[in-house]
C-alpha cells in the first residue's frame, strides 16, 4: 500500500511538473496566422502533496468540493487540466506547495 501511495505521488508530481512547463509556451493568432511565445509569465514549479484518482461520475468541480477546495485552487493545482475531458482514473493534485 505505502509503495503504491509513493508511486501515486511520484506520477501525480511529474504530472504537475509537465503541465507547469506546457503552461509557459502560449499561443497567440492574428491575421497573419498562428504563433508560440515563450515570454509569458512563469508558473511557479509546484510539488503534490496530496493526489486523487478520479472516480466514475467525478468531476472537476465535485472533486474540488469534496477535498473542500475553491475551483481557482484546484485549478492552481492542476495548471494543464481540461475539465471537459476528466477520465476515470486520472490523477489529479488536491494540494500542493512551491518546489
Amino acid at each position: 500500500m505505502a509503495n503504491h501511495r509513493a508511486a501515486a505521488l511520484l506520477i501525480a508530481s511529474l504530472l504537475v511538473a509537465v503541465a507547469v512547463a506546457d503552461a509557459r509556451l502560449a499561443i497567440h493568432h492574428d491575421a497573419h496566422g498562428v504563433f508560440f511565445v515563450n515570454d509569458v509569465a512563469s508558473v511557479p514549479a509546484l510539488s503534490c502533496r496530496k493526489v486523487h484518482g478520479v472516480k466514475v461520475g467525478e468531476t472537476c468541480f465535485s472533486v474540488a468540493q469534496a477535498a473542500g477546495l475553491t475551483q481557482d485552487d484546484f485549478l492552481g493545482f492542476n495548471p494543464n487540466i481540461n475539465c471537459e475531458k476528466v477520465f476515470v482514473g486520472q490523477w489529479v493534485c488536491l494540494a500542493a506547495t512551491s518546489a
